[in-house]
């Protein structure tokens, strides 16, 4: 007898549905044999599913059981084939047809004592089954909060192999899961806030440029600045997530097995901030079995790489062409892989290996030579993809010590919300942007049109700062991004003038 099931694989974010085929004759060496590319985690899935099947009480055949998973072509990876395949084995030992299994996608880890485990994807996995026109989802109890997000199908959860069994054989009935409410815009669930950095306005008023444009920030300034502080609460300004970012977050998360079981969508933006010693795989993804990595973790949230010099060179090079199209692709040998990226990019330095170059109050103990050195660790095609470039000098003793009170993140998010909101306006008709720093170079001509004196002030600071083609594109966007702020639907010269103050550090950092 030969049974046929329904489960998914994952490849890159998306899922690959794949048709589990159980055939067991009754005879032949006690065996379980798994084909169709399986990697060492699907086949020993054998020994998995055979000891959770004898301990939920199920029948099993003793003869030689073949497990096909199609398509054959397709390398299948961990252990979510567990499920369907114990439950295909024991539809062949007695002899029956699962008819409640026909629409259904089944997914699952089994522990040997027949208790169904999480298992990454399970977001993609039921986008999938939608796709396919599949009516159910069989998935672990600690996954369905997640998969009820996807809308149109009927996601059941099952914490155990003799409770999925019975559930398909029409003995057992069960609730749906449903998922929690979807985001509220302005909704505050940080627990740090804009307001409780003293000082800074300028720099505060750059973070507020950035996030209403999305525009890549620099920050440099000596140790205690408040560089770090100021970058981990450039989430909190940002516009909640609408429920197709959501769900992108989510998925990406997901597949890296970073989800809390039985959290459902994520609501806030993420923040990734790694330590300068990772990889070019961990930033940008990779691996024997390819998954995403922290710039795709962060993912319609903020990367902050803090002390950007003490980077690799090469592993901050890898992020160019990601940062412009805002995906990474991974080719091997199998395929190729996409992973979204499009993140805020913040970075932070000191002015020198010490941080005091330059500091009217403390004496820098670096020579010219080691500034040079550590200033040319940052190439000129990253610093380029760098919007905006702000000093963060040190906050004095009457700033630190005042009592007014500092505006707070809410009133900076509806400010930005709102510009937002003209963004999405403008670029209705434009799929393929949302914001001002995605605008392609016909939308830079259209919206960002220069009149006479703009034109001028804008060709002087392109000759005495040496700006490329690329640096003139993103001070128009930011320009565009100023006048969003204001409301003026013109770009006016006082907007450029903002715009290209933001780009004074290229004489700086390039010497």
């Amino acid at each position: 007898m030969i049974t046929k099931l329904h489960s998914a694989g994952l490849r890159g974010v998306e899922a690959v549905e794949v048709e589990v085929e159980v055939s067991s004759p009754g005879r032949g060496i006690p065996r379980m044999t798994i084909v169709g590319l399986p990697d060492a985690a699907v086949r020993e899935s054998a020994e998995r599913v055979t000891s959770a099947v004898c301990a939920s009480a199920l029948p099993k055949d003793d003869g030689a059981i073949t497990v096909n998973l199609a398509p054959a072509d397709l390398k299948k990876e961990g252990p979510s084939f567990d499920l369907p395949i114990a439950l295909a084995v024991v539809a062949c030992a007695e002899g029956v047809t699962l008819s409640r299994a026909e629409d259904c996608q089944i997914i699952g880890e089994l522990a040997l004592d027949g208790s169904v485990r999480p298992v990454k994807g399970i977001l993609s996995a039921a986008i999938e089954a939608k796709s396919r026109g599949r009516k159910r989802l069989l998935v672990p109890s600690e996954n369905a909060s997640e998969a009820a997000a996807v809308t149109g199908i009927e996601v059941f959860g099952v914490s155990g192999l003799r409770q999925a069994w019975d559930f398909l054989r029409g003995e057992k009935m069960l609730e749906p899961a449903v998922t929690g409410s979807l985001l509220h815009a302005g909704k505050d669930s940080y627990s740090v806030d804009l307001a409780e950095v003293q000082g800074q306005k300028h720099v505060k008023r750059a973070l507020e440029i950035a996030a209403a444009g999305s525009h890549n920030l620099l920050m440099v300034g000596p140790p205690g600045t408040g560089k770090s502080m100021l970058a981990k609460r450039i989430p909190t300004i940002l516009p909640g997530m609408t429920e197709t970012e959501s769900i992108e977050v989510t998925r990406v998360h997901s597949i890296a097995g970073q989800l809390v079981p039985g959290a459902g969508l994520l609501r806030s933006r993420p923040f990734r901030s790694p330590h300068h010693t990772i990889s070019n795989a961990g930033l940008l993804g990779g691996g024997s079995n390819p998954g995403p990595g922290e710039i795709s973790l962060a993912h319609n949230g903020v990367l902050f790489l803090d002390e950007l010099p003490e980077f690799r060179r090469q592993t901050l090079e890898v992020l160019r062409q990601p940062l412009e199209d805002g995906a990474v692709t991974i080719s091997r040998a199998a395929g190729t892989l996409t992973f979204p990226s499009k993140v805020l990019l913040v970075g932070s330095l000191n002015p020198c290996p010490c941080g005091y170059f330059g500091d009217p109050s403390r004496s820098c103990s670096c020579s010219l030579r080691q500034v040079e050195q550590y200033r040319h660790k940052i190439s000129g095609p990253l610093l380029d993809r760098m919007d905006l470039h702000v000093e963060v000098p040190l906050v004095d003793f009457k700033q630190l010590s005042s009592r007014v009170p500092a505006e707070k993140s809410s009133k900076v998010r509806q400010r930005v919300r709102e510009c937002r909101e003209q963004q999405r306006n403008r670029f209705s008709e434009s799929p393929g942007t949302r914001v001002n720093s995605e605008m392609s170079p016909e939308e830079v001509r259209c919206f960002c049109e220069m009149d006479p004196e703009s034109s001028h002030l804008m060709e002087q600071a392109m000759t005495r700062l040496g700006l490329s083609a690329r640096a003139y594109d993103r001070i128009l966007k930011v320009a565009r991004t100023v006048a969003d702020l204001e409301g003026s639907e013109r770009l006016l010269s006082e907007h450029l003038l903002e715009a290209i103050q933001f780009r004074s550090l290229d004489r700086k950092l390039m010497g």
